[in-house]
């Protein structure tokens, strides 16, 4: 019987040494390999014409050699020079310091070569192209897979062992999907998906095959979350609030106006709240939209009604943040908040503990400590998750199980497409905040290259010495030899002890200990700290509304939404903010998502754009949510597969609800070994 779960170390031409590698790349067993997809494809099977070459192309060009290869030492390099010649024009190829090269190429010989190729007034040169003999293809004459590598691996190791890994599965691949969608869908089996995912003979099939592992994999997705949706939806056992436990009581005695978008969001989290059926609402509102009262307002009516609420954050900082917020707009109404963190001592965290066991705490706010098992409500009604791509359904699932199907209000300021959420929170509601208060002030946003750092450098020290703060964020913890990106602590050295010497600079990153972060966030918070170096860890963070400046090393290396989420730490005072970009490289795709940061600060359409320019399947690390990372969807190209899956489960489920029929085994099969540690379905 063949084993998908061998350790790859097995396959033909892995081994104890390019074994490390691979599990660099997440590649651990045979199924990893073989599902492990290219990125893209070179097309080496078509000969393009000598003359015909554009500058810049890559081509296949086949011709003779005109002599013998010349040898040239030049002071550091020795360099080998071929020229060959088809019926169209000749074209000078060149390699670097290859001196078995000399016998290979015999003068009146045809050979095939596929790189780059330079077109300059006619003179054509190639530089260290892939090349074989007439009659062999080794290198040329067929689509050529690329893979993403790491490291000491290169793509011709990495195929030859997918190579090897697909001949021990050769025949053997057991079908995932039922007979009737492949029939239904025309989709082509796994077996044979799965050679031409990665060894096409043509486009065509590549697409072909293509189709069937996207339909596959999103399938297995909405399958899932419709399966959860339907196990809290079945249940009828949830909580009705009080009719007369108004929302209007807090409504009316803000200090500000609520928005439209606020108030209609309202609305349908009180209809939810107030019917028999449990809610699962996902609250999307852009940073600073005002989610925060919002999910006070339903606490409100939660507590009001008999119930306590639990509200979980992802850091320390925010959870604190929140207690003051909370406890701003209820004090007066004798709701009782407390915090539950790490940090904590053991003795008030026991007092704590039995207050709350005992009803005498209304609200609790807090991290992952809520999750802990002596953490017991009394009566838990109502649970918000702030900041939900960072807490696994996993964990939603576990502090819902703290209280009798209570209701829950998922938040994050992370603006997702809509069709985008259905996939990744296809078990939840959803209500969007699309509107601003009118209060938030505009952040000019400036995308720059490195060789301004100067000016930035200037700018920074001008706004500082007016009082304001400034945020410094990095790609990268430490130096890491795969690139030479400054790392937040060789930076924070650099600025410490030479371009802002003048002023307080401290640094922030994930490996730290929680009380120093919080330690370090506090005092950027009370302004005893000038510029705060950090990697994405701020992301999602304190407020501090006398910080004005933003500033992203290496922006380029970020995705769109997250730039979005950083840029949302300032502009949240009454000072004039900016977000400057600094970026390298000069593609158009790079070139095209500064652009789209400096000309808009909706998030909604950052987030479309940035699922339409990065393309990859992971937009903003769905493993973050507790769902697997998509190998080969990409949401935005395959919109139209997602929509006849998305109506093929609801079809499905809907027919069958726990995929018991025989014919949907292999369905249920498929979701279990997909999401197998990650969700309870």
């Amino acid at each position: 019987m063949l084993e998908l779960t061998k350790d790859v170390k097995y396959v033909k031409g892995v081994g104890p040494n390019r074994v490390t590698l691979l599990n660099r790349l997440n590649i651990f067993t045979l199924k990893d390999l073989i599902t492990y997809f290219p990125r893209t494809y070179e097309d080496r099977s078509k000969p393009k014409e000598i003359y015909n070459c554009v500058d810049g192309e890559e081509a296949l060009i086949e011709g003779v050699a005109l002599s013998r290869v010349r040898e040239i030492h030049l002071k550091r390099n020795t360099m080998y020079k071929l020229v060959v010649s088809d019926e169209t024009a000749s074209c000078t190829i060149t390699w670097f310091n290859q001196s078995y090269l000399k016998n290979i190429f015999k003068q009146g010989q045809k050979y095939k070569f596929f790189g780059k190729v330079t077109n300059k007034s006619g003179k054509i040169e190639m530089t260290s192209p892939v090349f074989d003999i007439e009659g062999k293809d080794n290198n040329t004459g067929k689509i050529i897979p690329i893979y993403p590598l790491t490291y000491n691996l290169s793509q011709n190791t990495i195929r030859k062992i997918i190579e090897n890994g697909l001949k021990e599965v050769s025949g053997r691949l057991q079908e995932t999907m039922p007979e009737y969608l492949l029939k239904q869908y025309n989709l082509i089996g796994i077996q044979e998906a799965i050679k031409k995912i990665h060894f096409p003979e043509d486009f065509s099939e590549f697409n072909i095959a293509r189709k069937r592992l996207v339909f596959e994999e999103l399938l297995s997705m909405q399958l899932a979350l419709l399966k959860l949706k339907n196990n809290y939806t079945t249940d009828t056992n949830g909580i009705a609030f009080d009719k007369n436990a108004k929302m209007s009581d807090i409504i009316n005695i803000l200090p500000f106006k609520l928005t439209k978008a606020q108030l209609k969001v309202l609305e349908e989290i009180d209809n939810d709240m107030e019917s028999q059926k449990p809610m699962n609402r996902l609250l999307q509102g852009d940073v600073g939209s005002g989610k925060t009262v919002v999910a006070t307002i339903a606490a409100y009516k939660a507590v009001k009604s008999g119930y306590q609420v639990a509200i979980m954050a992802p850091t320390a900082i925010l959870a604190s943040q929140h207690l003051e917020s909370f406890e701003g707009l209820l004090k007066d109404k004798g709701i009782r908040c407390e915090l539950l963190i790490s940090s904590i001592t053991k003795k008030k965290k026991e007092e704590l503990l039995e207050r709350l066991k005992n009803g005498e705490i209304d609200i609790l706010i807090g991290t992952h400590a809520l999750l802990e098992k002596n953490v017991v409500f009394k009566k838990l009604g109502l649970v918000v998750t702030d900041e939900q791509h960072r807490f696994g359904v996993k964990q939603r699932t576990t502090i819902v199980e703290k209280g009798e199907h209570p209701d829950v209000l998922v938040m994050t300021a992370t603006p997702i497409p809509r069709t985008l959420a259905l996939i990744l929170y296809g078990d939840l509601d959803i209500s969007i905040i699309d509107e601003l208060p009118p209060n938030r002030k505009k952040i000019d946003t400036f995308a720059v290259r490195k060789n301004k750092e100067d000016r930035i450098n200037n700018f920074i020290k001008q706004q500082i010495r007016e009082g304001r703060q400034a945020y410094i964020v990095c790609p990268l913890v430490e130096e890491n030899e795969e690139t030479n990106l400054q790392s937040v602590t060789e930076l924070a050295e650099k600025y410490k002890t030479d371009t802002f010497k003048e002023f307080n600079v401290e640094y922030l990153h994930g490996k730290m200990k929680t009380k120093e972060k919080d330690s370090i966030m506090n005092d950027f918070k009370d302004g005893k700290i000038d510029i705060l170096i950090s990697t994405t860890v701020i992301e999602v963070g304190v407020n501090v509304p006398n910080s004005s400046i933003m500033v992203v090393e290496n922006a380029e290396r970020f995705g769109l939404a997250q730039l979005h989420q950083l840029r949302g730490r300032v502009g949240r005072g009454e000072y004039k903010s900016y977000c400057i970009l600094k970026f390298e490289g000069n593609n158009d795709t790079i070139r095209q998502r500064m652009q789209v940061m400096c000309d808009t600060n909706d998030g909604f359409v950052i987030s479309e754009k940035d699922l339409e320019l990065r393309g990859a399947g992971d937009f903003f690390g769905t493993e973050q949510h507790g769902l697997p990372a998509f190998k080969i969807a990409n949401l935005f190209q395959d919109m139209p597969i997602l929509k006849a899956v998305q109506s093929a489960a609801i079809k499905i489920i809907s027919d069958d609800p726990n995929l018991e029929k025989p014919e949907n085994k292999l369905l249920q099969i498929l979701i279990q070994d997909k999401f197998r540690e990650r969700i309870e379905i």
